[in-house]
């Protein structure tokens, strides 16, 4: 039985959908002027925008609870 592989990198509607989130939301803080950058930087693949599921995990398991 095949074990199916998780991506490592993931597209900006899956890091949304991921975080729970709008793509919108992450797209507009990826911006040169926005006003509150998004705190993670992402990979560059050719014209692709990729999010590291790592540092993902590493923001979610950063922010405070409750």
């Amino acid at each position: 039985m095949k074990k199916k592989m998780r991506p490592r990198l993931i597209s900006v509607d899956k890091a949304a959908k991921y975080l729970g989130i709008s793509p919108k939301t992450i797209r507009n803080r990826l911006g040169p002027k926005a006003k509150n950058p998004f705190p993670l930087k992402p990979k560059h693949i050719g014209k692709r925008v990729l999010f590291d599921v790592i540092a993902l995990d590493s923001y979610i398991n950063s922010l405070p609870a409750g």
